[in-house]
């Protein structure tokens, strides 16, 4: 008794496809064929098949399988590997369900994650969405749900729009307007969320790459006179910022 390529693989319970590719990748030997030309498969073939699409069927690669399929030994060590691999992948997609869920319920945008789900009051440019997105690389777990707490809290503010607004060829005092204003309004947020200033210095890449990440992602979102007020305006941020940093070291003294 034989089969062709077809039958062997409707009996087997899988496609032309992947018996082909069986035979590509080594798990199947090519068998011998008729004299018309056509391949004719046995009952080895079949058994080696079944044992293939079985292990294929518990989530096993195929590289794995060439290397189990042929063991006499119970593959405990394989199954064992592969169980926690499974176990990893439901708790991945548990955690997407989650996430569904509230992007669902709060009608919020599906390419940010869930700690930075803008609230209603919060209306976000398709440059600050690109910021964002960047962000959540740069960030972990700890600082997302930081910094999504004050995005998601943060009403919408007439210095962010006039920011986004700001032509590349705005004269200095527009900018240097701008910038005191910024400077004032930052303060403000930073004295809100006084963990906000150090919100980047302990990601995994180490702060020069997040710097050098960063700089790159601005100058490719804003124009020059945006970039020239946020570097003036974290200028004066920085110096603030350790001027404090100075001034409750010497209390603390």
């Amino acid at each position: 008794m034989s089969w062709s390529t077809r039958e062997i693989a409707e009996l087997a319970g899988t496609s032309l496809r992947a018996v082909r590719h069986y035979h590509e990748v080594g798990l199947l030997e090519e068998p011998e064929r008729r004299a018309n030309g056509y391949k004719q498969y046995g009952v080895p073939h079949l058994v080696r098949l079944l044992r293939v699409k079985r292990l294929v069927d518990l989530g096993f690669s195929l590289n794995r399988i060439a290397e189990t399929v042929d063991e006499d030994q119970h593959p405990g060590r394989a199954l064992r590997t592969l169980d926690a691999e499974l176990a990893a992948t439901i708790e991945r997609l548990q955690r997407a369900r989650l996430e569904l869920a509230t992007l669902i319920e709060q009608r919020a945008p599906a390419d940010l994650p869930a700690e930075l789900t803008p609230g209603e009051a919060t209306v976000l440019s398709e440059t600050d969405r690109s910021l964002l997105l960047v962000m959540t690389r740069l960030m972990d777990g700890e600082q997302l749900r930081t910094y999504g707490a004050l995005v998601r809290g943060l009403p919408a503010h007439p210095v962010n729009r006039e920011f986004e607004a700001l032509s590349g060829d705005a004269g200095e005092h527009i900018r240097q307007d701008l910038v005191q204003r910024m400077v004032s309004y930052l303060l403000r947020l930073w004295q809100a969320h006084p963990e906000l200033p150090g919100l980047y210095t302990a990601v995994a890449e180490g702060k020069e790459s997040v710097r050098e990440t960063m700089g790159t992602v601005l100058r490719e979102l804003y124009n020059p006179a945006q970039l020239d007020v946020l570097h003036r305006t974290y200028v004066i941020l920085d110096e603030s910022t350790r001027l404090r940093a100075g001034r409750n070291t010497a209390e603390r003294r």
